[in-house]
């Protein structure tokens, strides 16, 4: 194998672990970005729908509580919790795979009760308390997703309408029934605030990302090998061929050749000076001889 030719095998390697490497560290970060991206959103689809409960307890409520209707039919929409349900179903119409959910273990409303999995997240605080997010992804019909949730204690205006029938608004048993959504106990992890974020599209992104980026590289290193080629072949391939031919000449007795250009000082100048001067030397010498 020529010299080019092992030139090319030895750095391609070399490109190639490069590339490899950082492609192994590129997706990690594409990827690492993406799920960053997507907590991002279900963060602020969190801090959202608390608003929507805080506008709701503080705004809301103290004007409907003083209605005539309410005492007489309960009015859910002084509920934080159903105001922030409602409002995120009118986001849901237009983005379906988002969701967000008080799921709760004993809940009044029939509709928050926690399915198997939000139960284990609700589990997962009540024997921790000390934790106050956790997220995690899970598979769905339409792909993978994300989740983002905060545990909910029993505080003092929760227990008002669940800690027993008995001491709940009268028009609230007559609206849900006396037979779920009590015996809560003071600050008791009761429910977890649970959002969902699609992770398709982010991940999607993030693989064009990727793949883009990857190809990019590969199209420098190739490019780099190409100059690196050109660089070799001018100032070390084509010399050292000069100097196997002259010294191949010189083998079958030539004299009459040309002397190497040898200016500057790098190694392949030094190296054709002295070829020079081996040459020279070998010419006398063979005169001397046939003198």
């Amino acid at each position: 194998m020529k010299l080019l030719g092992k030139f090319n095998l030895i750095v391609g390697l070399v490109l190639a672990v490069g590339l490899a490497l950082a492609s192994f560290l590129s997706y990690r970060v594409t990827q690492d970005n993406a799920r960053d991206e997507v907590v991002r959103q279900a963060r602020l689809m969190m801090q959202a729908m608390t608003s929507a409960r805080d506008y709701t307890s503080q705004q809301v409520k103290p004007l409907l509580v003083k209605q005539q209707e309410h005492q007489e039919s309960f009015l859910p929409q002084t509920v934080p919790a159903f105001a922030a349900t409602e409002t995120f179903a009118s986001i849901q119409h237009r983005y379906p795979d988002y969701a967000y959910k008080e799921a709760t273990l004993n809940p009044t409303n029939l509709r928050d009760r926690a399915v198997d999995w939000e139960s284990d997240v609700i589990n997962a605080f009540r024997k921790q308390r000390t934790l106050t997010e956790l997220v995690g992804e899970r598979d769905t019909p339409t792909g993978r997703s994300l989740y983002l949730a905060r545990p909910m204690a029993a505080d003092m205006p929760c227990l008002q309408c669940h800690s027993t029938p008995a001491a709940a608004p009268p028009a609230m048993i007559r609206h849900y029934g006396p037979n779920n959504g009590f015996g809560w106990q003071p600050n008791e992890v009761v429910a977890a605030q649970i959002v969902s974020v699609p992770m398709t599209v982010p991940i999607q992104l993030a693989d064009k990302a990727f793949r883009e980026l990857v190809v990019a590289l590969a199209a420098v290193f190739l490019a780099s090998l190409i100059l690196l080629d050109v660089v070799l072949l001018f100032t070390v391939v084509r010399p050292l061929r000069s100097l196997s031919a002259m010294a191949d000449q010189i083998s079958m007795g030539k004299m009459d050749m040309p002397e190497l250009p040898a200016s500057g000082k790098d190694e392949i100048s030094v190296l054709a000076g002295s070829f020079n001067r081996m040459r020279r030397s070998l010419e006398r010498a063979i005169k001397m001889l046939e003198g």
